[in-house]
């Protein structure tokens, strides 16, 4: 853990898949943990873990920023996503556009909070399956091909703060619908958020892909700067 007298860390979207896993990093590392949820009843769910829950809307600008300038973290985690349940495919194009929404205006809304109370970190989700069509492995300096994924990232690492950008690749494990691992950039659960509780403290601005090496994605600036190992998984499974 930190050795900053501030050793609050603000998870925003922490009762998700990986936000929850992360939590319960984090609350075993020794981190004070406030995590926001638009769910009551998930807020529930946070506290038996250890979480202090703040229930929130990142849409709601100035509601986020009470929030989060109240508690004051000094690290700041965006694990926000707005997907259905296993990835259903009948429900993925709406998804789709509603995650576009969050990146957008929620990652904005929630870097604005974040840079008003001083956070001096920030590390954020993004994925890294839509990389353009080129030689493998795709690396971090590889061109994407959605737009909205590189201005979602560019706004992470233009603010004035250590921002630490995952590239996750297609998770797979507990509660992500998927058992086993799909072709062309897997990663776990578990190892997912290992790897974002490594970047609370490692690491320097940039981007990172976070993804089981099968020859598709690089992850060796991961392993390499936060020592990220790709077969974390929880002790208790």
């Amino acid at each position: 853990m930190s050795s900053e007298s501030n050793n609050k860390i603000l998870v925003a979207g922490a009762s998700g898949v990986i936000g929850r896993r992360l939590c319960c990093l984090l609350v075993e590392d020794g981190w004070r943990v406030i995590g926001t949820t638009r769910s009551s009843e998930k807020a529930t769910g946070l506290r038996a873990i250890g979480v202090e829950p703040i229930v929130v809307d990142v849409f709601n600008e100035k509601a986020l920023h009470i929030v989060v300038t109240k508690a004051r973290p000094s690290i700041v985690v965006h694990q926000l996503t707005d997907l259905p349940a296993g990835l259903d495919p009948a429900k993925m194009a709406e998804g789709k556009v509603r995650n576009a929404r969050i990146r957008d205006i929620g990652t904005r809304n929630l870097i604005a909070a974040a840079i008003a109370c001083g956070v001096n970190r920030m590390v954020v989700q993004s994925i890294a399956f839509v990389y353009e069509p080129g030689p493998l492995p795709y690396r971090e300096e590889s061109p994407l091909n959605v737009a909205s994924v590189a201005s979602f990232e560019q706004q992470v690492l233009d603010a004035p703060f250590v921002g630490i950008v995952l590239r996750y690749g297609k998770l797979y494990g507990p509660g992500t619908g998927f058992d086993n691992p799909p072709s062309d950039g897997p990663v776990h659960v578990d190892a997912a958020a290992d790897a974002a509780r490594l970047a609370v403290t490692r690491g320097k601005s940039g981007i990172y892909n976070v993804v089981e090496e099968d020859g598709t994605v690089s992850s060796q600036k991961a392993i390499r700067e936060l020592c990220w190992n790709p077969s974390f998984r929880f002790s208790n499974g």
